[in-house]
């Protein structure tokens, strides 16, 4: 009897977060923020390939992060060892971030001194799918220790998300796993999906997904620049 009614409020909630993550994306174009979101299920590596990335990229750019959690601030302490500006969101007993809570964090932060925004969603497969950001570009982790299967358990998460980001490579040896039988997983669920194999640990396992990523954020700057132009 009351299936109607969890069906109307659920939809209503979708409707606002996806008009306020248009304002977002509105906002982020104008200001020339390229924003970038992770998400994985717990223990997948976001944190530690963000703060990597973060150190990576700010000499020679403008960064920032957000990072939720269901409770306490260490990753946001984590990230802040970068040296660049990172907020936390604790969301509670809530199981993914929604971009109510990303413009209420954002909230006195000028965006014009930002180059590339990162947004580190609570670790999460499954509630994250549904909402959308506002955010340029959507990476979903799945790391080596977590079974080359994972795509076909949560199919939902990978085709919101632009490019999954194979983790902790070095370690796929230790735990056998099957690169190949990964990437038919994730085909099957997202055929054509870019896939980047990445590890935090070695000096080289983040060089091609450093360039992707870089690669992106000057696209994204000459199409803003481009529309300024017009």
């Amino acid at each position: 009897m009351n299936q109607p009614r969890i069906l109307e409020v659920r939809t209503r909630i979708l409707k606002d977060n996806d008009r306020i993550a248009r304002d977002l994306r509105r906002q982020f174009v104008q200001t020339g923020t390229f924003v970038v979101s992770l998400v994985s299920s717990p223990g997948a590596g976001k944190t530690t390939l963000l703060q990597k990335t973060l150190t990576e990229l700010s000499s020679r750019y403008r960064v920032a992060a957000l990072v939720g959690d269901l409770a306490t601030e260490n990753d946001a302490k984590r990230l802040a060892e970068s040296g660049v500006p990172v907020r936390q969101i604790v969301t509670g007993t809530v199981c993914h971030l929604e971009a109510a809570m990303i413009a209420e964090a954002l909230k006195g932060w000028d965006l014009r001194a930002l180059d590339i925004l990162f947004i580190e969603n609570v670790g999460n497969l499954v509630c994250p799918s549904s909402y959308d950001l506002g955010e340029h570009l959507r990476f979903v982790l799945l790391s080596t220790t977590e079974g080359e299967d994972k795509p076909l358990k949560y199919p939902t998460i990978f085709n919101t998300a632009d490019v999954a980001v194979l983790t902790k490579t070095d370690l796929a040896d230790a735990v056998g796993f099957d690169y190949a039988e990964a990437e038919r997983s994730v085909q099957r669920v997202r055929p054509g999906m870019k896939i980047i194999a990445t590890s935090s640990r070695n000096p080289d396992g983040l060089r091609e997904y450093l360039g992707f990523l870089e690669n992106r954020f000057q696209e994204f700057r000459c199409s803003v620049n481009g529309s300024s132009e017009k």
